[in-house]
């Protein structure tokens, strides 16, 4: 009998473990934009990003996620081959950092922490989607030093420096070796703003506004040809930047359970 209580003990509480474990972990990879200054390229990914993240596995395919990703983003018009880009002649760089909110699906039955389960998998492909809140604050090169773009209004418009954006992507984990387990992934960010890289609509009459700086009118045109007129289109009219990381993490798993002696 006591023989048979520990069995039940065991498996029971085993998969108790398998069904509520904790992990952390690190992760470092590449971060990338698409915008008004890089429309075209969802595969551009131009500066390093690093973060942090806790998990709570809630059994073999569902998991919550909350990560902290900091980073940068950047995009210059004279590295384009558009001639109108080429023309228009901006650029901007931000530092960016991520609070996110995840909800991941693994689709195989993967459970880590080195546990054995009924059809479980060693590895398993995953996607993810939650919703992030981020800051950033673009600056750009001007007269041999760095300036912020948001105080200067370059649009007319005094935009925050923090914003809301939808998570969404996929990646593969797969487990190490008992408690250790390495997770690549790629993820897209929709940010709920426009202003990632300071571009989004139209050029101002600072003629009949007046500019929120000296400086404004030369940051906000800077077209070789001098065709910023008012009113012509400054950026690419979509309601939304994108911004994008890809990165490589290092987890560990804890699971802990303690069963009767005798």
């Amino acid at each position: 009998m006591r023989r048979l209580i520990l069995i039940i003990c065991f498996f029971s509480q085993s998969f108790i473990a398998l069904s509520q474990t904790w992990e952390a972990g690190v992760s470092a990879g590449a971060a990338g934009y698409m915008g008004d200054l890089q429309p075209v390229k969802p595969y551009k990914f131009t500066d390093p990003v690093f973060g942090g993240l806790i998990k709570r596995n809630f059994n073999g395919h569902w998991s919550a996620k909350l990560g902290i990703m900091r980073g940068a983003i950047q995009g210059d018009d004279a590295k384009s081959r558009n001639a109108y880009q080429i023309d228009r002649n901006l650029h901007f760089r931000t530092a960016l950092t991520e609070l996110s909110l995840q909800a991941e699906l693994n689709l195989f039955n993967y459970l880590p922490g080195g546990l054995p389960g009924f059809g479980s998998r060693r590895f398993s492909p995953y996607i993810f989607a939650g919703a992030a809140a981020i800051s950033f604050n673009p600056v750009a090169d001007y007269n041999g030093s760095e300036i912020e773009l948001r105080p200067l209004q370059t649009e007319g418009v005094d935009y925050k420096k923090n914003a809301l954006s939808a998570v969404y992507g996929a990646g593969v984990k797969y487990n190490l070796k008992g408690n250790w387990n390495i997770i690549g992934e790629i993820g897209y960010r929709t940010a709920f703003t426009d202003y990632l890289d300071d571009v989004s609509g139209r050029y101002q009459d600072f003629a009949a506004n007046p500019p929120a700086s000296p400086v404004t009118p030369d940051l906000s045109d800077r077209s070789l040809s001098q065709s910023g007129a008012p009113g012509v289109q400054r950026g690419d009219f979509r309601p939304r930047d994108t911004y994008m990381f890809t990165a490589i993490s290092l987890t560990y798993t804890f699971v802990s359970f303690k069963c009767p002696t005798f």
